[in-house]
């Protein structure tokens, strides 16, 4: 069996078992793409012949070529998870990438709004249809910490206005209710009593374009870059800004990491101790600017 057939049949267990989506899936091609052409360039004919040395100076070409730590981690990722479906299928009796690591990288805090920020940029005159709209795509991805995939998917049919509860797809299509009121209560239902204007009969998205069918990721990226202009808001926008956010003060607010982790979707706690790092970088400015002893003469 070729690299190439048996990279395949690992590429259909990733979409067909593992469900992952078309972005994911690219990545994972790009990078074991690129471990072909390596192969290819060594002569290495088959998975059986690598040995950890042979990853070692894989990884350390595609530094030298540039690729950032963060890139070589994910890349050393879809190795092992490629060798490791390999050797589940008695392709492969070893993982010749198991051991190997990239270098460190120090962990980019994410960014996100002020409160103040939040109530500038979502003090928003609806006057039309639009607009409205808009508005009720940032006051729902602020209230309830989605992703952007998250509200693409929102359909009719999964928004229970009784108890105003989401039922959202999230990662690896798992499935996860959050509460939403407040400002997004509103703001979704000013856009439900407009949303036929625009929207076409058959249509399920909860968010429609102004050609009636389910809104691109693209058109909301846009939207919001227009909107943070039109509200002169000092901070660049985009949609997991707002995710992050969210999640930064609930946890800000509340104390509960745990909350926070069920919220967002994570599947591993450590995703969301990104947090912790914010609250913390917060109130150490808060005692900088505040304790008389920490400000410099």
């Amino acid at each position: 069996m070729t690299l190439q057939s048996q990279v395949l049949r690992f590429y259909q267990y990733l979409q067909s078992e593992k469900q992952y989506s078309e972005h994911t899936l690219k990545s994972y091609q790009r990078d074991i793409g690129s471990f072909l052409n390596y192969c290819e360039q060594h002569s290495i004919k088959q998975f059986s012949a690598l040995d950890s040395a042979h990853i070692r100076a894989f990884v350390a070409s595609r530094h030298r070529q540039g690729l950032s730590g963060r890139s070589l981690q994910r890349l050393l990722s879809a190795l092992r998870s490629l060798f490791n479906f390999l050797n589940k299928q008695r392709l492969l009796a070893t993982n010749p990438a198991q051991g190997v690591r990239a270098p460190k990288v120090s962990r980019k805090l994410p960014e996100l709004l002020t409160v103040d920020q939040l109530d500038q940029l979502l003090n928003i005159k609806e006057q039309d249809v639009l607009s409205i709209r808009d508005k009720a795509i940032m006051e729902l991805m602020y209230g309830c910490g989605l992703r952007l995939t998250e509200l693409v998917k929102l359909d009719l049919n999964k928004v229970d206005k009784k108890q105003q509860l989401l039922e959202v797809i999230g990662k690896g299509d798992k499935q996860r209710q959050l509460p939403y009121g407040g400002k997004a209560l509103l703001a979704l239902d000013a856009w439900f009593q407009v949303r036929a204007q625009i929207a076409d009969s058959e249509e399920q998205a909860v968010f429609v374009s102004s050609r009636g069918g389910r809104l691109k990721q693209r058109s909301i990226q846009q939207r919001m870059k227009k909107w943070a202009i039109t509200q002169q808001l000092d901070s660049d926008l985009y949609p997991h800004k707002l995710r992050h956010s969210f999640a930064s003060h609930i946890l800000e607010s509340s104390g509960d990491l745990r909350a926070v982790q069920e919220l967002l979707g994570h599947e591993n706690l450590t995703t969301t101790q990104i947090y912790t790092h914010l609250d913390f970088q917060h109130l150490a400015k808060v005692y900088d600017d505040a304790h008389p002893r920490a400000k410099k003469k």
